[in-house]
């Protein structure tokens, strides 16, 4: 059984939907970053810089921080979303999610979204990285069914969370049909669409 240490956030959301997908059982355990409890000790001790989502795999006492390194630790051992052919390419665009994607849409939520008015260099520098994104990605999804090939992997799994979050970025995700293509093929999938729900509260997948 997996153990899920997490946050209702983007990053969290992409290991519950991909437990989903390959049908493993699993709990979440709630850990509350809105009261620190990712800075107490014993969390410390599964996830050093003090970051959600932690994994803890009960069936060999294994535990994993940094959702990309769970995605493929999941994939590894469910044989599913990482065709071993495909590797190279489904790794750059994880790691492009993990290092890019992530953290330039992450500020963009700290400026426009939660903190709008303290900073307008902020909040203009990360609505042009947010949008340029938005525009890459829907370049690449204009050549591809999906981000890394003509197979949903798991650097799909890593993305959608964050798209998710397009109400926020206020950039207009209708504008690219593309990735809009993408975003809404993603969002029928059953596993995605109970992943998503992650403290099985009734969230609903936004529409485009």
């Amino acid at each position: 059984m997996i153990e899920l240490l997490t946050a209702n956030t983007p990053n969290g959301k992409k290991i519950s939907i991909m437990l989903e997908e390959i049908d493993f059982e699993y709990k979440v355990t709630k850990v509350n970053i809105n009261k620190d409890e990712q800075f107490k000790p014993e969390f410390t001790k599964l996830s050093p810089f003090n970051k959600i989502p932690v994994i803890i795999d009960h069936n060999n006492n294994e535990s994993l921080f940094e959702s990309g390194a769970i995605l493929i630790y999941l994939a590894e051992k469910s044989g599913k979303f990482y065709n071993k052919n495909e590797r190279s390419i489904i790794n750059q665009w994880l790691m492009g999610q993990m290092a890019y994607v992530g953290p330039m849409l992450g500020q963009h939520h700290q400026f426009h979204h939660y903190n709008p008015g303290k900073s307008k260099f902020g909040e203009n520098r990360y609505f042009e990285i947010s949008e340029r994104i938005y525009k890459e990605l829907d370049r690449r999804l204009s050549v591809s069914k999906y981000l890394a090939g003509e197979n949903y992997t798991i650097a799909d799994i890593a993305t959608f969370p964050w798209i998710a979050r397009h109400e926020w970025h206020d950039i207009g995700l209708k504008r690219f049909s593309n990735l809009s293509r993408w975003y809404l093929e993603i969002s029928k999938r059953e596993a995605v669409i109970k992943g998503y729900d992650l403290l099985k509260k009734g969230e609903v997948i936004p529409n485009v």
